[in-house]
């Protein structure tokens, strides 16, 4: 075996008549550390095998939005059991913060292109935006209008079981019979693929107003021609 003639080895060389003892010595240990390195090297690598068979069965490796390099991405675990239900509600989650910050993104930049509702060319884009708002009567109507419109949409945006008899056809469908747009005339690879595209425009959208609310707060534009927002 391998640990026996590393054993021989350095016996030999201990019996051995050495000219510089500390010389020999360090060609001891040497020795032995490549033999135990070549051990290691061509024996067969179980845990290599295991690391595999549990990437393979990891839970939800296969479902929408687990893509490469990172597949599912599930740093703390959370769904690591391979919970169902939890799974489903941090994917509705995910999609509602995702489609909330596509149109934050949109209405970002295009105040910060100049485009104004009639009646709001005075106010800056931006963060300023909101102090400016609550400065005057009709300022405030629109906040209040803000408000009401979040609160309905929070209301409407979800599977009305009481108008819709048919269940969501998946998580953040939120059709409820009503609205469609020929959604009904794609194969199952198209949905998937749609799906997918929502998705990920939805994290890169989290990403993009995060950046562009933190680069206007630090006074850095990420804009053409560097322009910078609320200033």
């Amino acid at each position: 075996t391998i640990h026996r003639r590393c054993c021989a080895v350095y016996v030999g060389i201990r019996r051995s008549k050495p000219f510089h003892h500390h010389y020999l010595t360090m060609k001891t240990v040497a020795a032995i550390l490549a033999l135990a390195g070549s051990a290691v090297a061509f024996a067969p690598s179980q845990q290599g095998s295991r690391a595999s068979s549990a990437l393979a069965e990891k839970p939800f490796e296969d479902a929408l939005g687990a893509m490469a390099p990172l597949g599912l991405f599930d740093p703390l675990g959370l769904v690591a059991d391979g919970n169902q239900e939890l799974f489903d509600a941090l994917r509705e989650r995910e999609l509602k913060h995702g489609r909330v910050c596509m149109l934050a993104v949109v209405g970002y930049l295009t105040t910060a292109a100049g485009i104004r509702f009639p009646g709001a060319e005075d106010i800056p884009d931006g963060l300023k935006a909101f102090p400016a708002l609550m400065e005057t009567s009709s300022g405030m109507n629109v906040l209040y209008q803000m408000g009401a419109f979040f609160a309905v949409a929070e209301i409407v945006n979800r599977d009305a079981t009481w108008l819709d008899k048919e269940p969501a056809e998946f998580i953040g469908d939120y059709r409820n019979g009503a609205l469609d747009f020929g959604w009904d005339t794609f194969s199952e690879e198209e949905k998937f693929s749609k799906r997918t595209i929502e998705l990920n425009n939805g994290r890169a959208a989290m990403m993009g107003i995060w950046g562009l609310v933190v680069h206007e707060m630090i006074g850095v534009s990420i804009l053409p021609g560097g322009y910078l927002p609320g200033q």
